[in-house]
């Protein structure tokens, strides 16, 4: 049995995660930010279980934090020359600059402003008095103070951003902020607005209800990132283990067995992970030389194991933290967020399990030989202590309890467990390790989605949701109508404008939503996508619950989407492969989740939630087609049934897939008359395979 091998998972991520790459520093400083980071988690995890300190007061500690380590740790230019440690000099402290010193203290300063002028101040210092009114009634005609602290908090946010992420998003966020204050310069009518001043900008974006302070960094504060710590700590108590012996329990003995191991164990990973790239290096430290060894190429080792971990975003209970955010955006229950997106999410393992059995079949990979997989009482025996962690938390999720209550239950059955556990027992220092980790897993997260605060607050301020939509929608109007006439010949094709429409519509969001969302953490995508993009959705009629998990999906696609895929690039370097061709292998094993968004907005039922549109008969019929559909295409992905596959035949079994996964009794019709002769020719050339097998089993005796 493999044994998974934490200390080897978590030097690959700080190898391939950008976020986890920071520079040398002095030994007083290595130490000084260890224990600041025990303590930053041991705040959030006491507070989450005592009662979460006023929102404006938390937000203001949890941002100095991480705006303290971001600047402690990541240079302003990641080069050779900065990342190891410098000569003393009188304008360096510990390989930290002075302009670095100077930005955590004008950071944490603007963090904690909020809180200390909450109320009035009214004080004398020197012979000089100081007045300022108590913050709700400043709220729309800011003091010339609160815009000099709400610039340098945004521009401090911005270089946080830049330095964790890199320059796309910062650019993105100026972008936002340029169209807010010089709005009526904007030569697009549709877009033009009367502009806002830069003290009105600053009263939006840095007063609390909007902006910074508003919904994206609660969030982040108070579930982000006890969830990230969750994990950690999950991890280290043995939970990553026993998923992967599971995994090996119900897939290894089948075709192309530690390729399905990675699947089944990637998307139990995804349960727990907040990010794509952790899951990716976690299971593939193990699955992805597993996989070389037993015969796969390595792009489709690291293609399988990118696509299978990306679907841990959108799997529930957590999603990448994006089911608690769309919970409060859309103000439903958390469970409701759950049961809505499970059927799709077991849809993106169906494809990329079908496609790894087709590969495997064509290239002749066999399954685990049977002395090599555990013994599932024996797996349990070893492991169970390990889950009871992840239940606790799911069953409180469950029992109508917050989010962070959820965390904190937790936590801290994961510390009993892991303490009293003799399998698997933790140590303090493994702990205090995990805490730091998790710690330093946070802190790009945590400054993008105060960041992005930026974005939902200039699209709440502008109105730009609405005519972006608007836009859209006129768009694919001109699109639609230049396409019809093209296609109007084509016999039993009817196609309306409105159906045409929607569907050019679709398409243009979800191509933006795979080019904004990249290099993105789920949460901070997430946020940005269902504040720009979704409003369009909106305009077409879309329930709400399918417009966010339309962006969802199409956002975290970005993981696997070349040219940007940080999940394929991981699995590329583990793998020692081209990172371009594991790339394009993982968007071809993860093609499912590119398709079902387009279905449960065809045919809400897929969601169950939905009174308005679900039927048992509807539910049935759209999953069962969207499944088969999904198997069609897997055999035109990996040009094998039963029979190598001709090119010509792939494509045919392509378009039939499309049409047997959109919904509707014509479409699925037209699916199966496409897929005839395809059927007809799989067998046909089985058959053939089978009798020249047989000669050779059966040589002609010598004469």
């Amino acid at each position: 049995m493999d044994v998974y091998d934490i200390d080897k998972a978590e030097e690959l991520e700080r190898k391939y995660d950008s976020g986890l790459q920071t520079r040398a520093v002095g030994p007083i400083l290595v130490q000084f930010t260890y224990i600041f980071s025990i303590v930053f988690a041991a705040y959030h995890y006491i507070t989450a279980g005592i009662g979460v300190p006023i929102d404006h007061w938390h937000m203001g500690v949890h941002m100095s934090g991480v705006i303290l380590l971001i600047f402690i740790g990541f240079p302003a230019i990641k080069n050779d020359k900065v990342w190891n440690l410098r000569p003393t000099a009188w304008w360096i402290y510990a390989n930290v600059p002075i302009w670095d010193w100077a930005l955590i203290v004008a950071g944490i300063a603007a963090s904690l402003y909020i809180g200390i002028t909450w109320y009035t101040i009214d004080f004398n210092f020197l012979g000089m008095d100081f007045y300022l009114r108590e913050q709700v009634m400043r709220q729309g005609n800011p003091a010339t103070i609160d815009v000099v602290f709400g610039t340098v908090l945004i521009l401090v946010l911005l270089e946080a951003v830049r330095r964790t992420l890199g320059i796309v998003v910062p650019i993105i966020i100026l972008i936002f902020t340029g169209y807010a204050v010089f709005g009526q310069y904007i030569p697009v009518q549709i877009l033009r607005h009367p502009g806002i001043s830069w003290p009105q900008y600053i009263n939006n974006m840095y007063f609390p209800a909007e902006g910074i302070y508003g919904v994206t960094l609660w969030i982040v504060s108070t579930v982000v990132f006890h969830f990230v710590l969750f994990g950690v700590l999950a991890q280290r108590m043995g939970l990553g283990q026993l998923f992967v012996d599971v995994a090996t329990v119900v897939a290894g003995r089948y075709t192309g067995g530690l390729a399905k191991v990675s699947v089944v164990s990637s998307a139990f990973f995804g349960t727990i992970s907040g990010s794509s790239i952790a899951n990716t290096v976690s299971t593939g430290s193990l699955t992805i030389p597993n996989m070389k060894r037993m015969g796969y190429p390595g792009h489709l080792a690291g293609g399988v194991e990118a696509a299978s971990s990306a679907g841990g975003q959108i799997t529930p209970p957590i999603m990448g933290a994006a089911a608690f955010i769309m919970a409060e955006f859309l103000e439903v229950s958390y469970t409701t967020i759950v049961l809505a997106a499970a059927i799709p999410a077991a849809m993106h393992y169906i494809g990329v399990l079908c496609i790894v059995h087709f590969q495997a079949k064509r290239l002749g990979l066999k399954g685990l030989p049977a002395d090599e997989v555990p013994k599932i009482l024996a797996v349990l025996k070893q492991g169970w202590p390990a889950s009871i962690p992840l239940f606790v938390l799911i069953y409180v999720l469950f029992s109508g309890y917050s989010p962070h209550m959820a965390a904190f239950w937790g936590i801290t059955s994961a510390l009993v467990i892991g303490f009293v556990n003799p399998m698997h027992r933790l140590s303090i220092k493994d702990v205090f390790d995990g805490c730091a980790l998790g710690v330093k897993y946070a802190l790009s997260v945590g400054a993008v989605c105060a960041a992005i605060g930026i974005v939902v607050g200039v699209v709440n301020s502008t109105g730009l949701g609405f005519r972006l939509g608007f836009m859209v929608t006129n768009g694919a109007i001109g699109i639609s109508e230049s396409i019809l006439p093209l296609i109007d010949w084509i016999p039993l094709v009817n196609i309306s404008l409105p159906d045409m429409t929607l569907f050019v519509s679709l398409s243009l969001i979800a191509v933006t939503c795979i080019f904004m969302g990249a290099g993105l953490p789920t949460t901070a995508l997430y946020i940005m996508l269902a504040t720009v993009a979704q409003p369009a959705l909106a305009d077409l009629g879309v329930p709400p619950l399918a417009s966010h998990l339309f962006v969802l999906y199409y956002g975290v696609i970005s993981e696997i989407t070349p040219p940007v895929c940080a999940s394929a690039y991981a699995a590329a370097g583990i793998a020692g492969a081209d990172p371009f061709k594991t790339g394009v292998a993982a968007f071809s094993f993860g093609m499912a989740k590119l398709m079902v968004p387009m279905v449960f907005v065809y045919s809400p039922a897929m969601l169950i939630v939905l009174d308005d549109y679900f039927t048992w008969g509807a539910f049935f019929e759209t999953v069962i087609t969207c499944a088969l559909g999904i198997v069609m295409m897997a055999t035109a992905i990996s040009a094998y049934m039963v029979a190598p596959m001709p090119r010509s035949m792939r494509f045919l079994m392509g378009f039939a897939a499309i049409m047997m996964v959109a919904p509707g009794l014509k479409t699925d019709f037209y699916a199966l008359v496409l897929a005839l002769p395809v059927l007809i020719q799989q067998v046909s050339a089985s058959r053939r395979l089978a009798e020249i097998a047989t000669d050779d089993s059966n040589p002609a005796p010598n004469p």
